[in-house]
């Protein structure tokens, strides 16, 4: 028999290839003779690079680069064979995420990108021929002009000058000088839909977050951007889904990079094989921290119960906390929550690994693995 594991990460407590890990060890304790598979799954945040360095394999690369907020630090990003070629797997969380500057206050009109371009700079100097790049979990709101700078693109004031201080002296730019694509395909894992402008637009929707409160002056900056980018580079990403995506990065990367973006899970789903995986499998365990009326709006877990009925494939979905609703019950073959009703959450986000290879054991006991489909 054979059990694939297509896990995402529980959120706080598991990355995915935790979560498998202490399913393995649930299922070992409960006698199971089986051979396991672990394909983790993920979205364009967090967990998107270990996802695809773990399913796929390669090689892990390290590359200095400044923080949203300037200072120095080492980021990593994987390289992967894929079709003969050398592809980047990399998230701009790990150069400019909100996580890496909670220790500073807030300060959106100086928090930069910049770190992000000079990650993807690293990786082209290592002659890779496409970039997949998941952009969750932003600390910055500069249409991704941190990141372009780093990679050539010149902001120019009014006697062509190029600024440097990008994105506090953005004011000061008066072009922006015609840039030549990059020379590898950027593929974007973005899975929100916000334009770039206006009330749904990132400014409005993630600002707040990133320490944005007068809206009005850093929605005028972006729409100046925006303005400049179609008169001198001669395109309009601004309404398209996903521009405002990252503090406007969505709409950097197309623009400055002519990248396209793709939904996280179908990205990361491709470049696994994921499908393959199903096919290839007798039973499905998948899950993350919460399964809820969220995960029944495309969420991963549910795209994996989607992949697993078409295919005829029994597939069970794995929860901290599961909202046992007919319709979720309706979309998997079993449900297992890990979170005991006695257990405060705090506890079960300290003891996440341990609970879920108990409630593994406990359902691995009483499940007929063999039972017809």
């Amino acid at each position: 028999m054979r059990i694939l594991l297509a896990l995402d990460k529980f959120k706080g407590s598991l990355s995915a290839r935790e979560a498998s890990d202490a399913v393995r060890r649930g299922l070992a304790a409960a006698g199971v003779e089986a051979e396991i598979c672990a394909c983790p799954i993920a979205d364009g945040g967090e967990g998107f690079t270990e996802a695809i360095m773990t399913c796929v394999g390669g090689q892990w690369h390290e590359a200095p680069v400044h923080d949203a907020r300037g200072r120095d630090r080492i980021a990593r990003y994987g390289i992967i064979d894929r079709k003969g070629h050398t592809e980047a797997v990399m998230e701009m969380s790990a150069a400019s995420g909100l996580a890496i500057v909670n220790d500073l206050p807030l300060d959106p009109a100086v928090a930069t990108t910049r770190g992000t371009g000079e990650l993807m700079l690293h990786a082209l100097e290592q002659g890779v021929k496409r970039i997949l790049i998941g952009i969750g979990g932003s600390a910055t709101n500069d249409g991704g002009t941190g990141m372009a700078s780093a990679l050539g693109v010149r902001f120019l004031d009014s006697d062509e000058v190029t600024v440097e201080d990008l994105p506090a002296e953005i004011e000061k730019v008066r072009r922006i000088a015609k840039t030549h694509r990059l020379p590898v395909d950027v593929v974007v894992a973005c899975d929100v839909t916000n334009p770039l402008l206006g009330e749904h637009g990132c400014t409005h929707v993630y600002g707040p977050q990133k320490g944005v409160k007068d809206l009005a002056f850093f929605e005028q900056r972006m729409t100046r951007l925006a303005d400049m980018v179609r008169r001198d580079l001669g395109c309009d990403h601004q309404n398209e889904p996903g521009a405002g995506a990252a503090g406007g990065l969505g709409f950097g990367l197309m623009s400055f990079c002519g990248a396209r973006l793709q939904s996280g899970f179908d990205l990361v789903a491709e470049v696994t094989g994921l499908r393959e995986h199903i096919m290839e499998a007798d039973l499905v365990i998948t899950g993350e921290g919460k399964l809820d009326a969220q995960t029944l709006h495309g969420k991963g877990p549910l795209g994996v119960a989607d992949m697993a009925r078409e295919v005829g494939k029994r597939v069970i979905g794995v929860g901290g906390i599961i909202d046992d609703s007919p319709e979720l019950r309706r979309r998997f073959d079993g449900l297992v929550q890990v979170k005991p009703p006695e257990v405060p959450i705090p506890e079960a986000i300290r003891r996440a690994s341990e609970l879920l290879e108990q409630a593994i054991t406990k359902w691995a006991s009483h499940y007929e693995f063999m039972a017809p489909v």
